[in-house]
């Protein structure tokens, strides 16, 4: 059981937290539940939690206050659950750092599939690799400011420190650097790095484009490294034209 990937859900609703849970179970995750954002934080400190699944509306401290502190104490994968109107909460916790969300009522084979997705890239990153490390013995992508150390899944600025970024922020850029030069639209994205494909009123690219941006650009209202391409995507320039 130890061994097994560890899920928490926090949830107010007790159906939601149970339903979650027994079906997560069946499909082979170990899963604990929380009840709010106090609970969750006992939990959190108590074991090691691979990914949290957080809803958005709770009374007491919300789902987006308790995002914000895991992304920021931990490395743990983060999900939002939003109901399905709440495009501002939903807008709100990919800035946070969340690396994707559900809107419910949430289809537990979506559910499932997101989970996977976003644990697919969170351990594909290597643990315990040094920002530090020899330059020289690492494959580093210039992305404007900064670099993108394709070994140990992290982005350095100029000083060669470790900027933080979340996973599926790795995961974009990685896709950006194998495709230099070539626009990537909202689709291939999604599809590349979260499993799924766009629809148009789905705005968690470019909400994650412009965290990213502000990392990477000079002048993150005047992109030069990654460009929008009006109507068809997004492309990466190493160098300005």
């Amino acid at each position: 059981m130890s061994e097994k990937v560890h899920i928490l859900v926090v949830d107010d609703e007790p159906d939601i937290r149970e339903s979650f849970q027994e079906y997560l179970e069946m499909n082979g995750y170990r899963v604990s539940c929380a009840d709010g954002a106090a609970q969750a934080r006992q939990l959190v400190e108590e074991h090691a939690i691979d990914l949290a699944l957080l809803d958005i509306s709770m009374p007491g401290e919300d789902g987006l206050s308790l995002a914000r502190f895991l992304r920021e104490h931990t490395d743990l994968a983060i999900i939002m659950v939003a109901s399905a109107g709440d495009v501002m909460d939903r807008v709100i916790g990919i800035e946070v750092g969340a690396d994707d969300y559900l809107a419910k009522p949430v289809d537990l084979r979506e559910l499932v599939a997101r989970v996977a997705a976003v644990l697919r890239w969170k351990h594909a990153a290597p643990v315990g690799t040094p920002a530090s490390a020899n330059a020289d013995d690492r494959a580093l992508v210039p992305f404007g400011l900064c670099c993108l150390d394709l070994e140990s899944h992290q982005l350095l600025d100029g000083d060669g420190d470790s900027i933080s970024i979340t996973e599926m922020d790795f995961q974009v850029l990685k896709l950006f650097a194998e495709n230099a030069g070539r626009t990537l639209s909202r689709d291939q994205i999604l599809q590349a790095t979260r499993g799924r494909d766009w629809d148009p009123a789905d705005r968690s690219v470019d909400i994650q484009m412009g965290r990213i941006r502000r990392k990477i650009e000079p002048d993150p209202k005047k992109p030069t490294v990654i460009k929008t391409i009006h109507s068809r995507g997004y492309v990466y320039s190493p160098t300005d034209d």
